[in-house]
């Protein structure tokens, strides 16, 4: 778990000191940074994530490869949906929604076409993996 936690600072501090140009892609898929608050803690945190370009937003998939339980972020979105996402360079600040199910059902084929093992990663577990749909929030201009 110890080593888990440390690749995750790493991937997400090279992440933001290179503004998304080192680490903001592996193995062809596209990755982010999301900025959460510890839904227990309140503490900032930063976790690396993949994810699949949607609207003027992303989804997120708490696929955690296919285990029985959701990852920690899960519950930070879950507690804090306002996040902050660092997408090529940029930070977009975003309310996190988990989707029904029957979006869900109609967005699974999109993202098992960015990314096919999550197709394989639903069939491992029998937790019905959380997908979130995460756009932009519309500031007002000032008057």
């Amino acid at each position: 778990m110890f080593f888990i936690k440390f690749v995750t600072a790493i991937h997400s501090f090279v992440f933001r000191i290179s503004r998304g140009r080192l680490l903001g892609q592996m193995k062809g898929m596209d990755f982010c940074v999301v900025k959460t608050k510890g839904a227990r803690s309140g503490r900032t945190r930063y976790i690396p994530l993949m994810h699949v370009p949607y609207k003027k937003g992303v989804i997120l998939v708490a696929s955690m490869g296919g285990a029985d339980f959701h990852p920690s972020w899960y519950w930070n979105i879950k507690a804090h949906p306002r996040l902050s996402v660092c997408l090529r360079g940029q930070n977009i600040d975003v309310q996190a929604e988990q989707v029904s199910d029957e979006k869900k059902e109609e967005l699974w084929p999109i993202l098992c076409s960015y990314y096919p093992p999550y197709d394989d990663y639903q069939k491992k577990t029998k937790r019905n993996i959380p997908v979130f749909d995460c756009q932009p929030i519309l500031q007002c201009e000032e008057v």
